[in-house]
């Protein structure tokens, strides 16, 4: 109940910022005007950086919520469609609807099984470090930094990346327990890791194992 109603006031919470305590959208409409009239700048490399790992996020989670999704009366995957036009926004209703469960039972299809697989967490890991080295190595973070303080876009963006950080713990447990793992250091370990941690346990968790459906 503590969670649920925490994921609840979260989802609301971050609405409300955006809508109305965010900085204006008026500088957005104006470079979208100059944009459309032929005013064209490259996006900063931070920026573009920030909007791949909010993509990137999206399939850290797919790669845990599908399994989860399977042993819930709720889809998961209306929730993961919305995340892709509207980020946390999208996801966190999903989070806050499910049951807690650790079980799974079935076979897994093909869909399930690139998600399962440790092969797509080391293509999500090394697309992730790119993005990064990319941010890193040629951004402007002067101009970061005013567009943090300018642009509504970027502001919540930069927020919403922050957000997904604190919601993987929120389904982390359960889909260690399906995999048989059952060890409170390694949950903290992957937990207190913003990004790196889920991206080493994807890469190193063991299949879900398959069973005859029930």
């Amino acid at each position: 109940m503590v969670r649920r109603v925490g994921l609840w006031l979260l989802w609301i919470g971050f609405i409300v910022y955006s809508l109305f305590l965010a900085p204006p959208i008026q500088a957005d409409i104006m470079r979208l005007r100059l944009w459309l009239a032929g005013n064209w700048t490259f996006p900063n490399p931070v920026v573009v950086a920030i909007f791949s790992l909010i993509g990137m996020w999206i399939l850290i989670d797919s790669c845990v919520l599908f399994a989860d999704g399977k042993m819930q009366s709720i889809p998961v995957w209306p929730f993961i469609t919305a995340s892709l036009g509207t980020g946390v926004i999208g996801l966190i209703p999903y989070l806050a609807l499910r049951q807690s469960n650790s079980t799974f039972s079935g076979s897994k299809d093909a869909w399930l099984r690139f998600f399962d697989s440790n092969r797509t967490g080391w293509l999500i890991s090394i697309s992730t470090l790119f993005f990064i080295g990319y941010g890193l190595a040629a951004g402007d973070w002067q101009g970061f930094a005013c567009l943090w303080h300018t642009s509504r876009f970027v502001h919540v963006m930069s927020l919403a990346l922050c957000v997904f950080c604190l919601l993987f713990p929120t389904v982390l447990r359960d889909d260690m327990a399906r995999r048989g793992l059952e060890s409170d250091r390694l949950f903290w370990a992957v937990a207190l890791v913003p990004l790196f941690g889920p991206l080493v346990y994807l890469c190193t968790r063991p299949s879900i194992p398959e069973s005859e459906s029930t």
